[in-house]
């Protein structure tokens, strides 16, 4: 069951009152929300309240809450990307992708061989995103960035892996073996058409640890899913 996003100033006591336009919108106009139903809830705080509706109307939703929990449905990580800019419906794949997957910020990264440089559809990636959020019952939300180049998104981190096919210099495990988890991790996929010459020489003269994701070669927005999920498997791994 997908939850939606309510402030602390939608409740009073055990009652929950909806009537923000967009959200009542989507529940009352594209769900067709009943008397009766139980719908789930999420505050800014973390907190998910199951709630059966007693009233529906096109300026108002209210309902009872019947259970409360705090959510445990995000990483215990810091982990963030930085894709370079894909065309098509590519980014969009990205930002569903990263959502689902657990990631903090989404960067959007200028590299030599994007095939765009500036992108005009920030609030909809920022929008597909926070559909994803409600789909997977995410306890905290992504942040999409605005573009910047690759170079600046790097200067903002200390600790960084990039997947880079082909030009491996390390292993993942290797490179996250002294990584605090407690610290920001910022993980770079690059574009189609792979890293340039220079973006490689300049990766290595900055001692960037570039890991492989193995043997296949993936789409770039599939790239977001196999990468984060190795990197949250080496660093939940116990053994």
């Amino acid at each position: 069951m997908p939850h939606f996003s309510i402030t602390k100033n939608n409740i009073n006591g055990k009652i929950v009152n909806i009537q923000d336009a967009s959200l009542l919108k989507h529940l009352v106009s594209a769900m067709r929300l009943k008397t009766g139903e139980t719908v789930k809830f999420i505050d800014e705080d973390e907190i998910v309240y199951e709630v059966e509706i007693t009233s529906v109307s096109k300026k108002n939703v209210e309902g009872k809450i019947k259970k409360q929990y705090k959510s445990e449905r995000k990483l215990n990580l810091k982990l963030n990307v930085a894709q370079a800019i894909l065309k098509g419906d590519g980014m969009s794949f990205a930002a569903a992708n990263a959502t689902q997957t657990g990631i903090k910020k989404l960067y959007l990264a200028i590299t030599d061989n994007c095939a765009i440089k500036n992108l005009k559809n920030i609030e909809k990636l920022q929008k597909i995103s926070d559909e994803s959020f409600k789909q997977c019952e995410r306890a905290d939300k992504m942040e999409v960035v605005k573009e910047k180049k690759l170079k600046d998104i790097l200067a903002e981190f200390k600790n960084i892996i990039i997947f880079a096919e082909k030009n491996e210099n390390t292993t993942l495990k290797t490179a996250l073996k002294n990584y605090d988890k407690n610290e920001e991790l910022l993980i770079v996929i690059g574009p189609e058409g792979g890293f340039s010459k220079d973006e490689f020489e300049f990766f290595n003269k900055q001692n960037y640890p570039l890991v492989s994701l193995g043997k296949l070669i993936y789409k770039a927005p599939n790239a977001i899913t196999a990468g984060i999920s190795n990197v949250i498997y080496e660093l939940n791994d116990e053994k």
